[in-house]
């Protein structure tokens, strides 16, 4: 049995920006995966997106992580060389009853301590995009867009270099609290003796708390999907619309290279085992994802959308509830969980792995 000191459960981004922080404080850190990759979950399926940290309650820790994990993150970009850009995003009124609600999300952002953010009239707005019909929106300059996929490899890079150990192909399939230590089984059948352990899971991140033997949330499964359109788009900066229940509304997003894609719909799955979510993008969702996009980009050319791909994000809350924070839980001695890491967990991996490197 290999004696340890940390266990971190998951290679997503999450998971890999703790192992690096961990790592670079002097632990010894293994980072356990399931997958034969890093980052196959959440991490890789999602809009790559740099939010700015509007739209969460003043004080609370995604409004907090966020915040701090987006400066963290524009430092570590550029200093490492990862691609991104600050390319600003607009969020879009397109009647003028939804006008109180956007002044809501700047009082939001504002609290929060987002910089930068202006509410623009029509005229204002049309000047930034002449394309979008609105009748009024909120800029946010500190947005932006990043490679997830650099980002976690240059995370894993910094883990490795200050020590730290990947193994891959490795699902957790039990442990238990043996006096000060877990005790890690893990296929294809070695163990591992951890003074600390992180789970990081993502999706399985209840799963493996039940292995552990210890307590979860329940989680709700919410799919999101995406559609691409062929061409240039004739937008500079990201365009979402108001909010919706469990999510951001179908969102314009650009890629490194200036293509388009749209999503995340909401499509909350009554299935709760991660080891069965389908992933597929039925083309039949095109037609209702022009009529949300045409709201705000009448000019969409009709049969322009192509299916792109899904994620799945892990949630607290439920339809008709109110939106719930990130938990981190640290209820069982040498474990910390983390649940319900959805957006913005992205932004907020390096400020999360700082929270995580506080609590062990």
């Amino acid at each position: 049995m290999d004696q340890i000191e940390v266990a971190v459960i998951g290679a997503g981004v999450v998971g890999l920006a703790v192992a690096r922080e961990l790592a670079r404080r002097g632990r010894e850190v293994v980072l356990i995966e399931a997958a034969g990759a890093i980052g196959t979950g959440i991490s890789s399926r999602n809009s790559e997106v740099i939010h700015a940290g509007l739209y969460y309650p003043a004080g609370s820790l995604k409004a907090r992580l966020c915040v701090r994990g987006q400066a963290l993150l524009y430092e570590y970009c550029a200093a490492r060389g990862i691609a991104h850009r600050r390319c600003g995003k607009l969020v879009v009124a397109t009647r003028p009853g939804d006008l109180p609600q956007l002044e809501k999300i700047a009082a939001h952002g504002a609290a929060n301590g987002v910089h930068g953010l202006r509410l623009l009239s029509r005229t204002e707005t049309l000047a930034l995009e002449p394309d979008l019909a609105a009748t009024g929106a909120l800029l946010s300059p500190a947005s932006g867009i990043v490679d997830s996929h650099g980002l976690m490899t240059a995370l894993l890079a910094d883990a490795e270099a200050a020590g730290a150990t990947l193994a891959l192909a490795s699902p957790l399939v039990d442990g238990q609290r043996e006096g000060d230590r877990w005790l890690l089984h893990v296929s294809p059948g070695y163990r591992l003796s951890a003074q600390l352990v992180v789970n990081a899971a993502g999706l399985f991140a209840a799963d493996i708390a039940a292995s552990l033997g210890t307590p979860a949330p329940p989680l709700r499964f919410a799919r999101g999907h995406y559609f691409s359109v062929a061409g240039r788009v004739p937008f500079s900066r990201l365009i979402y619309p108001l909010p919706v229940d469990g999510g951001l509304g179908v969102h314009l997003t650009l890629d490194l290279a200036g293509q388009a894609r749209f999503g995340p719909d909401v499509q909350w799955l009554a299935d709760r085992s991660p080891r069965s979510l389908d992933y597929g993008v039925p083309p039949d969702l095109a037609p209702g994802f022009e009529a949300e996009i045409r709201r705000y980009w009448p000019g969409l050319p009709a049969g322009a959308l192509q299916p792109a791909y899904s994620g799945i994000r892990p949630k607290l809350s439920g339809p008709g509830e109110a939106p719930a924070d990130f938990h981190i839980d640290t209820r069982s001695p040498g474990l910390v969980q983390l649940f319900g890491i959805e957006s913005p967990g992205l932004t907020a991996a390096l400020a999360l792995a700082e929270e995580v490197a506080a609590r062990l």
